[in-house]
C-alpha cells in the first residue's frame, strides 16, 4: 500500500535580496516537524523552493540559493510562501511569478508573506480587504508606498482568512509553527521549536519585540495600552485620548501604568518612542532629525535634550558609539550637536 503523502505542503518564493534568516527560521520549523528526531525526511509536511527558471536567487547576504522546482501548477500545495528581504527599489518578483500567485489566489491557495512578502503581496494586487502585518521598523515604508492601507505593527503574525503575514525575523518561526500547530498538531510543532531552542510557541497577538525591557507589562490593560502606543510612534496621542481609545478613564489607566510599570502612561510612551529611536539610529542611516519626526518628537533640539538625558550621549554621538567609533569619537560628537 501506497504511504500517504504529507500533511502539509509549501511551495516557496524567494524574492531577489531575501532575507536568509526569514527563510531558514520557517523552514527549520517544518523540517523537524516532518520527521522523528533531526532526521530531516519530508514524511509529514514538504517544502520546495520554487522558481520561474534554474537561476540562483541571492539574498541579502549574498548566500544564494537553488530552486528545487519551477514555478508549475500552484494546486500541488497547501500554501504559497513569498520571502521578502531589502525593499529599496521596491524590488518585484518577475511578472511569471506574480502571474502563479495569481493563479493561487484564484484556485483559494493561502499566500503567506513572510518578512517583507508582505510587500511584494500587495504590490501584486493580492492584500485588498485583508489584515497585514508588517514589522514597525518598516511601518513608514510600508504607508510611503501603500497611501491610505494601514498595516498591523503590533503583533508578531496575522492570519486574515487566506492570508497570512508575519514581521520577520525570529516571527517566521512561530508562524510555521502556527501551521504544523494546525495540521499536524501542537505536540510537532512544540517539538520543532523545542529542538530550535525556542522556550515557548509565540500567538499572533503577541507585541512585535522593540520594546525596553522595563515596559513587559502583564496588565492587560497596560499592554493594549501601549500596542496602541507603539503602532502610531510619530503621532503620541494624549492620555485623556488614549484612554478613551481603550474604553477607560484616565485614572483608571494611570492607576494601572504605576501598579504594572511603576510610571506614568506619558513616560511609558516616551520610553517606547526613544527605544524606537535608538533602533532606527542603530539599523539605518536616516538623518537625526527624520527620525525625531518618525518616532514623535516635536523638533530636533527636544529630541536631543531627551534622548541625551536617557543614553547621556547626543543620538549622533550613540550613532558613532553604536558603529565602533573611536574613543573620544562621541564626545567630538556630542559637543558638535545643538542642544
Amino acid at each position: 500500500m501506497t504511504p500517504p503523502g504529507p500533511r502539509l505542503r509549501i511551495g516557496i518564493l524567494p524574492a531577489r535580496q531575501f532575507t536568509l534568516a526569514a527563510l531558514a527560521n520557517f523552514v527549520d520549523v517544518l523540517r523537524l516537524a516532518a520527521d522523528e528526531g533531526d532526521r530531516s525526511r519530508p514524511i509529514l509536511c514538504s517544502w520546495k523552493v520554487l522558481s520561474p527558471d534554474a537561476a540562483p536567487v541571492e539574498s541579502s547576504s549574498g548566500l544564494a540559493i537553488e530552486a528545487d522546482e519551477p514555478l508549475g501548477d500552484p494546486a500541488r500545495f497547501d500554501y504559497i510562501a513569498v520571502v521578502g528581504g531589502l525593499i529599496s527599489g521596491r524590488q518585484q518578483l518577475p511578472a511569471v511569478s506574480e502571474d502563479f500567485l495569481r493563479r493561487a489566489a484564484a484556485r483559494r491557495i493561502p499566500l503567506i508573506g513572510l518578512c517583507t512578502g508582505s510587500f511584494i503581496l500587495h504590490r501584486a494586487g493580492l492584500m485588498q480587504g485583508y489584515r497585514c502585518c508588517v514589522s514597525w521598523f518598516h511601518r513608514d515604508d510600508f504607508l510611503e508606498e501603500f497611501d491610505g492601507m494601514i498595516p498591523v505593527t503590533d503583533r508578531i503574525f496575522v492570519v486574515d482568512r487566506d492570508r497570512l503575514t508575519c514581521s520577520g525575523g525570529a516571527s517566521t518561526a512561530h508562524l510555521a509553527a502556527y501551521l504544523v500547530d494546525r495540521h499536524l498538531g501542537r505536540a510537532a510543532a512544540r517539538k520543532a521549536l523545542s529542538i530550535m531552542i525556542v522556550d515557548e510557541d509565540i500567538a499572533a497577538e503577541r507585541l512585535q519585540p522593540g520594546l525596553p525591557v522595563d515596559l513587559a507589562a502583564r496588565d492587560p490593560l497596560v499592554k493594549r495600552a501601549l500596542l496602541w502606543m507603539q503602532q502610531s510612534p510619530e503621532t503620541p496621542q494624549p492620555v485623556a485620548r488614549l484612554a478613551r481609545e481603550l474604553g477607560v478613564s484616565r485614572r483608571k489607566l494611570e492607576r494601572h501604568f504605576a501598579a504594572d510599570l511603576g510610571v506614568t502612561p506619558a513616560a511609558a510612551g516616551r520610553r517606547l518612542r526613544l527605544a524606537q529611536a535608538a533602533a532606527l539610529l542603530a539599523g539605518t542611516r536616516r538623518p537625526v532629525t527624520e527620525i525625531a519626526a518618525a518616532t514623535g518628537f516635536c523638533d530636533l533640539s527636544h529630541f536631543i535634550r531627551v534622548f541625551r538625558s536617557t543614553h547621556r550621549m547626543t543620538p549622533e554621538a550613540w550613532r558613532a558609539a553604536r558603529a565602533g567609533a573611536l574613543p573620544g569619537a562621541a564626545g567630538a560628537a556630542g559637543a558638535a550637536e545643538p542642544g
